[in-house]
C-alpha cells in the first residue's frame, strides 16, 4: 500500500463490488488499518475468498452476498449489517464496470439498461439505505468509484458507462449537499484506466500499451495507485473535502 499509515479502529466499512479489482483490495486496506469490513458483491466465489483471505491474515470481514441493482436486496443487507455492527462509518461504492465495447448506435437497449444500473442505479439503493443511518449517528463516509470516462472521451469505451460514471459524479454532489449538516462527507475518485481484471479482459494489451504512453508518467495505473485515495478520503485528513470528484489518471486527463 506504500508508507502512509492509516488507522480505522473501530471503525466499520462496507465495500460494494469487493471481489475483484479496487473493492477487494480497499476492503484488504480496511482491514489492514484496523476497520471491521464488510464485503458486498454478487459473486459469491470472489467475494467469499476475498473476506476469508482478510480473514487468514488476522483482519476482521464478513462476505455478504448482494445484488446492488436490486432495492430489497440492498435494504437486506444493510438491515443486516447494523444487526451485526451496530453501525457503519464508511461505504464505498465500487461495484460497476462494464464488460462489451459498443459505439451508441450498437449499444443494444438491454445492455443500457443492465451498465446503468450496475453503475449508477447501485450507488443510489446503497445512498438510500446509508443516508439514515449517518443522519442518526452525525458522522459517515461515502467514496464513489467514478471514471475518467464520466468526464471525458478519450477512447473507445462503453456509452452507459460513460453516462452512469458522469451520474455517478452528480449523485456525489448532491449527497454532499444533503448530508453535510449531519457531519458526513460524500466524495468520489475518477480513475484513469486501472488494470484490473475487469480491464485486462475488455481492453487487449496494444490498447493498454496505448492508454499507458498517453499519460504524463508512462504507464497504465494499478490498483494500488487508486486504494490509497480511497483510504485518505475516508480518513479525517480529508474531513474538510466533501462533494469533489478527483480525477486519479496519471496525468491523461488535466482540468
Amino acid at each position: 500500500m506504500g508508507r502512509t499509515v492509516f488507522d480505522f479502529s473501530n471503525q466499520v466499512a462496507v465495500i460494494t463490488g469487493a471481489a475483484l479489482g479496487i473493492g477487494k483490495r480497499s476492503a484488504e486496506c480496511f482491514a489492514e488499518a484496523g476497520a471491521k469490513v464488510f464485503l458486498i458483491d454478487i459473486n459469491v466465489k470472489g467475494g467469499a475468498a476475498a473476506a476469508q483471505g482478510i480473514q487468514t491474515r488476522g483482519g476482521d470481514a464478513a462476505f455478504i452476498e448482494c445484488d446492488v441493482t436490486n432495492a430489497a436486496a440492498v435494504k437486506q443487507t444493510f438491515e443486516t449489517i447494523m444487526d451485526k455492527a451496530g453501525r457503519i462509518d464508511i461505504l464505498v461504492n465500487s461495484a460497476g464496470g462494464f464488460y462489451t465495447q459498443f459505439d451508441t448506435a450498437d449499444t443494444p437497449e438491454e445492455e443500457w439498461d443492465a451498465v446503468v444500473d450496475r453503475n449508477l442505479k447501485s450507488v443510489f439503493l446503497t445512498a438510500k439505505s446509508i443516508v439514515p443511518i449517518f443522519q442518526k449517528q452525525q458522522s459517515g463516509r461515502i467514496i464513489n468509484l467514478g471514471s475518467m470516462a464520466g468526464l471525458t472521451t478519450l477512447n473507445p469505451a462503453s456509452p452507459p458507462y460513460a453516462a452512469a460514471k458522469a451520474g455517478v459524479h452528480c449523485l456525489t454532489r448532491v449527497l454532499a449537499f444533503e448530508l453535510g449538516k449531519y457531519g458526513a462527507t460524500v466524495n468520489a475518485i475518477a480513475p484513469g484506466t486501472t488494470a484490473t481484471e475487469r480491464v485486462i479482459a475488455v481492453r487487449n494489451e496494444e490498447q493498454r500499451k496505448m492508454i499507458g504512453k498517453a499519460t504524463l508518467v508512462g504507464r497504465i495505473a494499478e490498483v494500488e495507485d487508486m486504494v490509497g485515495w480511497v483510504l485518505f478520503l475516508a480518513a479525517p485528513e480529508s474531513g474538510y473535502l466533501t462533494g469533489q470528484t478527483i480525477a486519479v489518471n496519471g496525468g491523461r486527463l488535466m482540468v
